[in-house]
């Protein structure tokens, strides 16, 4: 929010410099995110004291050269006026002028012919055979806008000869206003804040009208159907009203605070919006239309199907259920809170209208605005809350400047429709709980002062303090409330800054996190790069992962399993975001689908939670899984290697026991699985000591299409972070380099096509006992030469002694062992 400081100052009187007070705001609070400086020293372009004035035209003439060209001759207090040459199309002819800004020879200002803002240094100039070294400015030149159409129109009573720079020079700052804070989206909200943090006195505008016209309940009806909706709805009529610019001083104001002057009545409208924090509407009565009663009657009520409303903006709008309405007995008059309708406008010929100062449900403004995508000052008050108590405040202010600027005679009596009256809320407060909490020292005065200078009401008894909130204050609740108030006026910067009387407490490691960052560490060093995905996803997404399960079914759909229960979002953002996921792999194939557009090479994993919900109780197990993805090549092209291989399922695996070993998890198991996501024959589980840790393999081709992904191999894996953490080992034993060669032999295996090679691998590490050193496989053969139905394994056995270096009678005895093992327990065959 801008606040001009010239606007301020008519509210508080202010005792600290613009940077000291934004200092101050922001201690308290209210975070002053720019010190914006218009003409004077910090700005980009300062107005030149001794060379900017405001002057007096005394008299214009025809340029003798120039049919467009004028002579304007300016007093701006010096001992003689000075003549300088315009095409300025708002200076007339004759004795006398407006007040104007005068720039002299060597004034910086922008150039008003040149797009952006392009400062240049007035100079001498010949115009036509006239010289010429000074000029009246316009908007443009001066930084105040764009507009470059005439020169600037001061006020009548502007003092000739006075620098600019003390005329209308001003500090505007721009306070970030929080949903915590919208108690200060107004200039008046901010001038109470700072009254109570420098200990000066709040002054209130001027809001006293005279009513003599016809009492508006004799021609005006008001009905609220839903008082929720709608809490407060109040309606005043003026007539005789005269349509012209808004006085200087208001659009000067509007202007700073961001708002482009339009007319005195929308003008005014917007004024007082920005003034006190409460949005209005003013309609051409004529808009209004009469019912069979011969009253006008204004409805709020929701959207009705089908229904459609065109809005100032000249858009025809379908509304939607949701949408609150203002209208009259034909139909809609605006979209509550965030709009008006074009058939009710104000237009220039406008005399007669309707005064609405309402209040309106926050959530449904929000979800309005989202809808039709009509973000505006008024819609984001409401969205955060405007107390319905100060909207008599605010009629009573547009009444006063209507009739003060617009001439306007106003109906007796303002209807008042308040369904829903905001409470009082009464608050207990313990000053020896404002201690204890604060851990400082504040006397019980001092509470009170602070408290009645943000205009709360106090009263002591029996050792606390009774206070009340006052009407613009929705936010508090509670003890905790008034505390905080008084120790951000008091000032957080005053609070002494104290040691602990004890020693920080030894930290407490968290295993879970350890073990969680160092999975993240070894798949960082086995080449994977960490992605975070989001937590919330769709039903109808995760489903896509079923896509090979609901084409063997024949019914092609897409929706969610129906036995898969969801933690649901309340009120989502968007449909895409309305669930917790179940698993890690829909988001890192989203990842995949973006990246290998861009990369031959994606291998990426994600350590995240997942969200199962758990039958009568209120809250999912959140269960931490980690997921892998890799496609593409397997390794980066490179000069000295040819074209690399595509990564496919053992390339998936030799990750996996990499991170094993890294991880000190022994044993592991590889056993075929089936998985709906999963081609089948090439999808495994991992076991660990008889426990399921995950699952792993290459993605189903119907599931890579619903992903869009390319035509080659998908490596997936999710697997349970905490089953991982019970089976890692808790020692991990370290050998000595071996000091003794060791004997190296293949062995070749024909075994029956349903033993695994796990299986033949355990018989032979049990056989081989504890000088079989290492054992792998390194060929697997089917063919005639095995027969049907087997397979021929082919093994390097390494057979090493720690003591000695084995003879060959002893590896033999070795080798002999082992053979007759895997045929006793296997039905194994060597093959020759």
């Amino acid at each position: 929010m801008r606040v001009p400081i010239s606007w301020l100052k008519e509210y508080v009187d202010l005792t600290l410099s613009p940077e000291q007070l934004a200092e101050k705001l922001t201690l308290a609070g209210l975070e002053v995110e720019q010190v914006e400086y218009i003409g004077l020293p910090g700005s980009e372009l300062p107005w030149d004291r001794d060379k900017i004035f405001v002057g007096q035209v005394v008299r214009v003439e025809r340029h003798p050269n120039a049919d467009r060209l004028l002579l304007a001759t300016v007093d701006y207090g010096a001992d003689a006026p000075i003549t300088v040459v315009t095409g300025a199309p708002n200076l007339h002819l004759g004795e006398g002028g407006p007040k104007v800004v005068l720039a002299l020879r060597g004034a910086r200002l922008y150039d008003g012919h040149k797009e952006g803002k392009v400062i240049m240094t007035l100079k001498e100039a010949t115009l036509r055979g006239i010289k010429n070294d000074s000029m009246v400015c316009s908007e443009k030149e001066l930084g105040l806008s764009d507009e470059h159409e005439g020169i600037l129109i001061l006020p009548e009573d502007a003092p000739v000869g006075v620098p600019l720079a003390d005329y209308l020079g001003d500090v505007v700052l721009h306070v970030a206003v929080l949903p915590s804070t919208a108690r200060c989206a107004s200039i008046i909200g901010i001038a109470r804040e700072v009254a109570a943090l420098t200990g000066q006195t709040l002054r209130y505008p001027d809001m006293r009208f005279v009513a003599t016209g016809t009492p508006a309940e004799d021609e005006l009806r008001l009905e609220i159907t839903d008082g929720r909706l709608n809490p407060r709805f109040t309606a005043s009529i003026v007539r005789g009203l005269r349509i012209a610019p808004s006085p200087f001083w208001m659009q000067r104001r509007l202007t700073l605070c961001g708002m482009r002057p339009i007319n005195n009545l929308v003008d005014i409208s917007n004024y007082v919006m920005l003034e006190l924090g409460q949005p209005n509407h003013i309609f051409d009565l004529h808009g209004v239309r009469r019912g069979q009663s011969g009253k006008r009657t204004i409805l709020t009520r929701y959207a009705r199907p089908g229904e459609t409303l065109v809005t100032l903006d000249g858009v025809t709008r379908t509304l939607q259920p949701t949408d609150i309405l203002v209208c009259d007995e034909v139909g809609p008059l605006s979209l509550a809170g965030v709009m008006g309708g074009l058939e009710s406008e104000v237009k220039p010929e406008t005399t007669e209208v309707l005064v609405e100062v309402a209040t309106w449900e926050p959530a449904h403004i929000r979800k309005t605005v989202r809808h039709h995508n009509l973000p505006s000052e008024a819609a984001s008050r409401f969205a955060r809350g405007v107390p319905p108590a100060i909207a008599m405040t605010a009629q009573h202010r547009l009444l006063h400047l209507l009739q003060t600027l617009a001439g306007g005679k106003i109906g007796q009596g303002i209807l008042d429709a308040y369904p829903m009256p905001q409470p009082v809320v009464q608050v207990a407060l313990r000053p020896n709980r404002v201690r204890q909490v604060l851990g400082v020292e504040i006397p019980t005065e001092r509470m009170v002062s602070i408290l009645r200078a943000l205009e709360f009401g106090v009263t002591e008894s029996n050792g606390e303090l009774q206070v009340i909130a006052p009407s613009h204050r929705l936010d508090i609740e509670g003890e905790h409330d008034l505390i905080e108030e008084i120790a951000r006026i008091h000032g957080y910067d005053a609070m002494p800054a104290t040691l602990m009387a004890e020693g920080i407490p030894p930290a407490q490691g968290d295993p879970a996190l350890v073990f969680e960052e160092r999975l993240r560490d070894v798949l960082a060093g086995l080449g994977l790069q960490e992605v975070i995905t989001y937590r919330l996803t769709a039903p109808e997404h995760e489903a896509r992962l079923l896509a090979a399960v609901n084409a063997k079914r024949g019914d092609g759909r897409d929706g969610s399993s129906p036995e898969l229960a969801y933690i649901r979002l309340a009120n989502p953002l968007t449909p895409e975001r309305s669930v917790m996921r179940r698993s890690l792999l829909p988001g890192l194939l989203d990842v995949l689908e973006a990246n290998l557009r861009h990369h031959e090479r994606v291998a990426v994993f994600e350590v995240g939670a997942i969200y199962i919900p758990r039958a009568g109780a209120l809250l999912p197990d959140e269960l931490p899984r980690l997921g892998i993805v890799l496609s593409g090549i397997s390794t980066e092209r490179h000069w000295r290697v040819g074209r690399s291989e595509v990564m496919d399922f053992y390339h998936l695996k030799g990750i996996l026991e990499g991170l094993f070993d890294a991880i000190n998890i022994r044993g592991v198991q590889w056993q075929p699985a089936q998985h709906p996501a999963l081609m089948p024959g090439r999808a495994a589980q991992v076991m660990v000591g008889g426990e399921n840790v995950g699952v792993f393999g290459e993605l189903h081709p119907l599931v890579r299409e619903r992903w869009d992904l390319p035509a080659q191999p998908v490596l997936l894996a999710e697997l349970d972070v905490m089953a991982l953490q019970r089976a890692q080992g808790a020692d991990r034993t370290i050998a000595d380099v071996p000091r003794f060669p060791a004997t190296i032999e293949d062995l070749a295996v024909i075994v029956d096509e349903r033993v695994t090679a796990a299986e033949v691998e355990q018989v032979i590490r049990q056989a081989g006992g504890e000088l079989l050193g290492a054992v792998r496989l390194f060929d697997v053969y089917r063919g005639e030469q095995v027969g049907a139905g087997r397979k021929s394994l082919a093994w390097s056995l390494v057979y090493q002694a720690p003591d000695r270096t084995l003879t060959a009678k002893e590896a033999e005895k070795l080798r002999g062992k082992i053979i007759r093992t895997l045929e006793s327990r296997l039905g194994a065959t060597i093959r020759q």
